[in-house]
């Protein structure tokens, strides 16, 4: 199944929600960072609510962004999406290891620790929006339900899921879905979609039955009128290059670029978001150097 997500609306748009499916997204942000499968949890399950909360931009060039900062031994989570249903993300420590929680589950919540969830939004305004609350559980989807009812003043359901094979950490099963309450929503619709989801399956044991996005809300929402309104393939995409990578060397300065030629070594800058490495002979920051002269620089 290709990675994809739906956003829709049910109950006389009283509800609307989105699932989406995104094991390939995961798989390929665990095989650039090898990541542990505790990390490929968090980091997955952080992707995929990114998805979600992206596709709701308006433009294609805003850019929506999620940042666990926290005391856990993963380190930080730093993740952003846009409209068009690109993803990319890092972790601090990707290598992080921890035995499984009470639950038998890998301890996503232990790896996150305690700290402050910031999502900040930039629109094409002068400054981007910004919220943060403090984090909840370090479950990922607690604390984004949690800010979606304490920032947004929205009551959200949130469930996220990323299922790591056990033997060679393969990514077998990742996504998620998100559905919210709108404004003067009847209180028996939400009764009734709280129960629901109460008594839904897991998020992975649902796509592990060869569940799509709308069997998942067709099983949440299909007796409340469900309409799909948009299906978007997602994937898993880094906007660095060279070109920005030599733009980032110009703006250090000449004084810092000459000191980096005159060291007589290659300089390899890295990707934080996608971990490919950019390498500049001394001969390229001698070149990079005349260039700022010529300009002025």
């Amino acid at each position: 199944m290709k990675d994809y997500i739906i956003r829709a609306t049910a109950a006389d748009e009283f509800v609307r929600a989105f699932a989406v499916t995104s094991r390939g997204v995961t798989e390929e942000a665990r095989k650039r960072h090898s990541l542990s499968p505790v990390a490929s949890a968090a980091l997955g399950r952080t992707m995929a609510a990114a998805l979600m909360m992206g596709i709701d931009l308006k433009n294609d060039r805003d850019l929506l962004t999620l940042q666990f900062v926290c005391d856990g031994p993963i380190g930080g989570i730093t993740v952003t999406a846009n409209a068009k249903g690109e993803v990319k993300g890092y972790v601090q420590n990707p290598e992080v290891l921890l035995p499984p929680n009470a639950k038998g589950k890998l301890d996503v919540g232990g790896a996150v620790g305690r700290g402050e969830l910031r999502v900040m939004k930039d629109i094409g305004l002068k400054e981007p929006y910004a919220g943060s609350v403090d984090i909840q559980t370090g479950e990922i989807a607690e604390d984004i339900s949690y800010y979606f009812a304490t920032s947004d003043q929205v009551p959200s359901a949130v469930a996220l899921g990323v299922l790591v094979d056990t033997g060679d950490y393969h990514i077998r099963e990742s996504g998620g879905f998100i559905i919210q309450l709108m404004p003067f929503c009847p209180d028996e619709i939400a009764e009734k979609l709280e129960m629901k989801c109460a008594a839904a399956p897991s998020v992975t044991t649902m796509l592990r039955n060869g569940m799509t996005p709308e069997d998942i809300l067709k099983e949440l929402l299909g007796d409340m009128d469900l309409r799909i309104h948009e299906k978007k393939e997602v994937a898993f995409r880094c906007d660095c290059s060279r070109i920005r990578v030599e733009k980032a060397l110009i703006a250090m300065g000449s004084r810092e670029l000459a000191a980096l030629a005159l060291e007589g070594k290659p300089v390899t800058l890295n990707c934080g978001f996608c971990n490919t490495d950019y390498t500049f002979s001394v001969e390229e920051l001698q070149a990079l150097l005349q260039k700022m002269k010529a300009n002025g620089k």
